[in-house]
């Protein structure tokens, strides 16, 4: 382990080159081989310009605007921005936040405390909604209502049964992470606008191409400020954006709606603390990046990208489609490839296509869902789809000699069982106790046979186990 503090300080070309190799050991951010996490436009040029407007206002803190109004500038440009492309009119508002879990967390947020008379608020979401809701409910103290799907879409007469006088948000998704469906937008929002509960919209996740597809011709229905009832919608400027990690907008319909967004306090003796979002101080460097990855790709870029990211889905579909063993669990209708087995063991497919340079996703079985494996498709991947068909049929092929995993006994085990000297037992026995997360389907095969509780504990107490330092 590297030491942060030495003694004494060490020469900056040594830490860069420590920092290199560091770098050395993480999946490539760049090339179209990566479903998942990171978000490559193949723009020659653009890291460079996002690492130099990054430098020039790295520190910048958005705590205070009048401190620096460029900061205020550049926030007001990106909103702008997220609000003529996501149907925004003269009175939409928004906010420049740190990404997607922080957005829902201050849309559930603003619409508990818009209505401080419900002593127990509750939101309610579909099944498929992404995961970063329950946080904001476990965070806020919100009751969750989470309403099964009908195929893989919202149900919009399940959704509206579910709200009650204390529902203070209903939401669902555009599209939905995990399948790339996106939620009957319309007849949501008119149910909750019926019942005069806030409706959100969460494109967090693919909100900055949607538009761009309908342009191209995709058949995709509204789903953004211009539907009636839609009070709020999220956009994630670091995934289809392309901009640096670290940056996304929350816009509103109106003043009036953010309003309680927004936290301030004034009974001690500092500087009075009034803050639009979580943090208080903000780097600009991340703003500032985004606001020159936006700038220098402009909307006509986007266009190209967002058609590109189509080519690319329709000839990995088709791959999935044409290949013995795996089919396509959902449409391939926005910017997601998901595919389920037919015949071979998904887990280890997924460890095969890791052998042959391709990294996906795994998604572990849910309610009526099967396991599946998610690719996430950006304007990169067009470079790379056509090698993918090859190396698919070879990984099932590879995946169907080899077999399933065989689960291994564990002993019944509850969320309380789950201590630090049972991970790490665990932990060696699954191999990866020497840090070689590149064989994964014993794991997977393990987490997906166990209930989701428990699956919680298991990867909260590995994640503890690999945050460790070692103290000398």
């Amino acid at each position: 382990m590297i030491d942060a503090l030495p003694e004494k300080g060490v020469p900056g070309d040594q830490v860069l080159a420590e920092l290199r190799e560091l770098r050395g050991a993480d999946l490539p951010t760049h090339g179209g081989q990566l479903f998942a996490y990171v978000y490559d436009p193949a723009l020659p040029g653009l890291d460079a310009l996002a690492v130099a407007a990054h430098a020039l206002a790295y520190q910048v803190n958005g705590l205070d605007p009048t401190a620096f109004p460029s900061l205020l500038a550049m926030e007001n440009a990106l909103v702008g921005a997220a609000a003529r492309l996501l149907g925004g009119g003269a009175e939409t508002v928004g906010s420049v936040t740190g990404g997607g879990t922080e957005s829902l967390i201050l849309a559930v947020k603003a619409a508990r405390d818009a209505h401080p008379e419900i002593a127990k608020p509750r939101l309610v979401v579909p099944s498929t909604a992404h995961a970063a809701f329950a946080k904001a409910a476990h965070y806020l103290r919100v009751e969750l209502d989470v309403v099964p799907v009908k195929g893989l879409a919202a149900d919009p007469e399940a959704m509206a049964a579910a709200v009650t006088p204390d529902t203070v948000l209903v939401a669902a998704s555009a599209p939905s992470y995990a399948h790339g469906v996106i939620d009957p937008i319309p007849e949501l929002a008119a149910a909750a606008a019926g019942r005069g509960v806030r409706f959100h919209v969460d494109a967090c996740f693919g909100g900055w191409i949607l538009p761009y597809l309908r342009r191209l011709g995709a058949d995709l229905p509204p789903f953004d400020l211009s539907v009636p009832g839609v009070t709020s919608i999220s956009v994630d400027l670091h995934k289809y954006a392309y901009a640096p990690k670290g940056v996304a907008v929350l816009l509103h319909a109106s003043q009036e709606l953010r309003r309680p967004q927004y936290f301030a306090y004034a009974d001690w003796p500092g500087y009075t603390m009034v803050n639009p979002v979580i943090s208080s101080t903000r780097s600009g460097g991340p703003i500032a990046a985004a606001f020159a990855t936006l700038r220098s790709i402009g909307d006509s870029g986007y266009l190209d990208l967002a058609a590109r990211t189509r080519e690319a889905v329709t000839i990995l579909a088709a791959a999935v489609t044409a290949t013995d063993g795996v089919r396509l669990y959902a449409p391939a209708s926005t910017s997601v490839v998901c595919l389920a087995s037919d015949g071979a063991d998904l887990f280890v497919l997924a460890d095969e296509l890791t052998a042959r340079g391709w990294h996906t996703q795994p998604q572990m079985a849910y309610a009526d869902f099967p396991a599946t494996l998610h690719l996430t498709v950006t304007a990169a991947v067009r470079e790379t789809a056509e090698a993918f068909g090859p190396d698919l049929e070879a990984a099932v092929a590879a995946a169907k000699a080899r077999g399933p995993v065989p689960v291994p006994e564990l002993p019944p085990l509850t969320p309380e069982m789950i201590t630090p000297e049972l991970i790490a037992g665990l932990a060696e026995d699954l191999g990866l106790g020497g840090g070689d997360f590149s064989r994964m389907a014993m794991v997977n095969t393990v987490l997906n046979a166990s209930p989701p509780a428990v699956r919680e504990a298991l990867l909260a107490g590995f994640l503890s186990h690999l945050q460790r330092p070692i103290i000398q």
